[in-house]
């Protein structure tokens, strides 16, 4: 599979398919394609199609193979920002936030990770139930806004606001502190709590949560 991501601010990523490989993507996701291109929904039993809702994803989805040659398909972003190609091995899994996949290579697995700490689940935002990318092949994750990545070797931490976490490889550990002080949680205005990224391992931190900016709108959204 040969892949180009193209465009701004909302990017698309273009997939040539050889004859046999399949893409896998969420409901909704694919904007363009080849006539060859044949589709094909499914859940994956109950189990997965539910762990895949509590992810943030859709219960559904659809496969795309070329038939008769070689086929192109186009997935598109659904929220201003990048999209990030990773390569999934044993040994190399992703944690996403939740409704980052995309799309990806037939071998790729998406499955629910929970967090350790049931304080993240509260009050870390994007936190308790993400997203882990694990098995072979390529995979592509919407990111909110512009994208910092860090590394971070054993010992070394990072402290993130909420939502601003896009990925970060399963090597890291995550926990929630709180504010410290009175008037820093009521007047600071970043919340009460922030997420705390321990290495070792690669940490993808996003500018503009999609959850930011529907706080910001909302005072402005007026109903009758």
């Amino acid at each position: 599979m040969q892949y180009e991501i193209v465009g701004t601010p909302f990017p698309v990523v273009e997939c040539q398919l050889a004859q046999g490989e399949s893409m896998i993507t969420e409901s909704g996701a694919m904007v363009w394609m080849s006539p060859n291109m044949q589709m094909e929904t499914k859940g994956g039993g109950i189990g997965k199609m539910f762990g895949r809702a509590f992810s943030g994803d859709t219960m559904f989805q659809n496969i795309y193979t070329p038939m008769g040659g070689n086929g192109l398909v186009a997935f598109g972003s659904s929220f201003p920002g990048q999209i990030m190609p990773f390569m999934i091995s044993p040994g190399n899994e992703i944690i996403a936030q939740k409704s980052a996949f995309l799309a990806s290579e037939i071998g790729v697995t998406l499955s629910v990770h929970f967090q350790k700490k049931v304080g993240a689940g509260f009050f870390g935002g994007e936190g308790f139930i993400m997203q882990k990318l694990s098995g072979q092949g390529i995979v592509f994750l919407e990111i909110d806004g512009a994208v910092k990545e860090y590394e971070l070797g054993a010992g070394q931490s990072i402290v993130v606001d909420t939502g601003n976490l896009a990925a970060m490889t399963a090597t890291c550990q995550i926990e929630i502190n709180t504010v410290p002080g009175i008037k820093n949680k009521f007047l600071g205005g970043e919340g009460f709590f922030n997420t705390v990224v321990h290495g070792p391992g690669k940490v993808w931190l996003q500018t503009m949560p999609i959850s930011n900016v529907a706080g910001s709108v909302a005072p402005y959204i007026h109903t009758n």
